[in-house]
């Protein structure tokens, strides 16, 4: 059984980007780098800043963190202008090349026009293969340019009724930011299933995947931008309009379980909180005796930290997290790759030893990080391991801007839990349930007829059509070129 899954294989879900934009503040490159900052967890692999001087743009835009591509004040100092737009990314559609850095940027009849996207749309390779046919020519790898190429070919009059021509043909789960020469503009897909909020500091007005990056900058909260909502920044302050039919939200429930910061309130919810009552309703569901609570650092302190105030036991970091290893600190040989999770993850063995412990982490993709923390405890002198997970089994490939792998890759599709058990090595395993994690966030229960929340990764339900999966085109050959400069 412990063949089934590649052992060097990622084994932890990515979100591919967090966007922000801001319209009216002098230093607006600035302060977009600062909320990228803010957002380096929705994506490591490239960032991108775009500005707009009321003349000209100026962009920058490269491969690796935040604080290493604009932590050079001559670096922001070329970006200059009242209006910024900027991108983290980490790629679920196109490579990871410096031509898929977003914000993409193109010149068009009425002007120059920044975007950037952060979701997947579920029929890029169908529409990319229409617009290919009439003669458009793309220049990356991503499903983002398929809007730009929507935008140029839209029939339409105004930006703001080309880009919603544009995305009226899309099929997917989107939120996105654009920036034209007079005005910033921001959008969600109609079912929102991901995030975006409004923001405002003295006169300027913020648009951001979550509030977290307001708070670096010390910009208020004003609201969210609604599901199917287009607003408008400008000299005439913002407007809103709603050019798409309405439907039922159906906002990602992972952002709760472990996508959003901590600190974010997502949706009117405080991330934190909901952890916590996460972890207190699988406490209630899956209890177990034990001598202590530990999380799988960092993602499932929240949630462990309410587990152990609902069963009244002690909490204790018997797991430390070693927060120096960066994506690119070592390529392992075969004489050190048994090394795993241990480069960044060490037992806490004075704790662990002789303890009956309880492991509590966010979800389990693969099962191969779970099996590697599992050995590592038991070898500090544990003397039983329970997991408790807070989030249901992941049994199915997300399609709207998570990068999970295949089905076939995914542990929970493959086996039942106390297979998964037997194969982590536990005294017991046990997730949390769909209903129990509606409850968390406020609801009686999932409504089987009519969802609140995306929940597809655990149910299987995908409320947004995918093409491209249910027999769509074929991608096209792309050639991939060095883009290392």
């Amino acid at each position: 059984m412990r063949a089934l899954i590649e052992p060097l294989a990622d084994d932890n879900f990515h979100d591919e980007c967090g966007v922000f934009g801001i319209f009216g503040h002098v230093d607006a490159a600035a302060h977009t780098a600062l909320g990228l900052h803010a957002l380096q967890h929705r994506g490591q692999e490239s960032a991108g800043i775009v500005s707009f001087d009321g003349e000209q743009f100026h962009q920058h835009r490269a491969l690796g963190l935040v604080g290493d591509i604009f932590g050079s004040q001559t670096v922001i100092g070329r970006l200059t202008g009242s209006v910024a737009i900027g991108h983290n990314r980490y790629s679920t559609a196109g490579g990871t090349l410096l031509r898929n850095v977003q914000p993409l940027f193109a010149e068009f009849d009425f002007g120059g026009l920044a975007v950037a996207h952060n979701g997947n749309l579920t029929n890029a390779y169908a529409l990319r293969r229409s617009l290919v046919n009439r003669g458009c020519i793309f220049q990356s790898t991503m499903d983002t340019e398929v809007i730009i190429h929507l935008i140029a070919t839209s029939a339409d009059s105004s930006v703001v009724d080309r880009l919603a021509d544009a995305l009226k043909q899309i099929d997917g789960a989107y939120s996105l930011v654009a920036m034209t020469g007079d005005s910033l503009i921001g959008v969600r897909d109609p079912l929102g299933v991901r995030p975006l909020v409004i923001g405002r500091i003295g006169d300027a007005i913020i648009l951001v995947s979550e509030t977290c990056a307001l708070d670096i900058i010390g910009a208020e909260f004003v609201r969210d931008v609604e599901p199917g909502e287009v607003v408008i920044v400008s000299a005439n302050g913002l407007e809103s309009v709603k050019p798409f039919v309405q439907k039922p939200n159906r906002f990602c429930i992972f952002e709760y379980i472990y996508f959003s910061r901590p600190d974010s309130t997502v949706e009117d919810k405080n991330v934190y909180e909901i952890r916590k009552r996460i972890g207190a309703e699988l406490a209630r569901e899956s209890p177990v005796p034990a001598d202590m609570v530990v999380p799988v650092p960092d993602s499932g302190v929240p949630a462990a930290l309410g587990y152990a105030e609902e069963a009244a036991i002690p909490f204790d970091f018997g797991i430390v997290r070693n927060h120096y290893v960066g994506r690119t600190f070592i390529e392992p040989t075969d004489r050190i790759r048994h090394l795993g999770v241990k480069l960044k993850h060490n037992a806490n063995t004075a704790h662990l030893k002789g303890k009956r412990v309880i492991l509590v982490d966010d979800s389990i993709v693969r099962g191969t990080t779970s099996l590697k923390i599992v050995e590592m405890v038991r070898d500090a002198g544990a003397a039983e391991i329970h997991i408790r997970v807070s989030s249901p089994p992941t049994a199915f490939p997300c399609y709207y801007g998570i990068d999970t792998p295949d089905a076939d890759a995914l542990l929970a599709a493959n086996y039942d839990v106390d297979a998964m058990a037997r194969y982590i090595g536990v005294d017991s395993l046990a997730f949390l349930s769909i209903d129990g994690l509606y409850k968390a966030v406020g609801e009686p229960g999932r409504d089987t007829e009519s969802p609140q929340y995306c929940d597809a990764c655990f149910t299987g339900d995908y409320p947004i059509a995918l093409t491209d999966r249910d027999g769509g085109p074929v991608p096209l050959q792309l050639s991939l070129l060095d883009e290392r400069t």
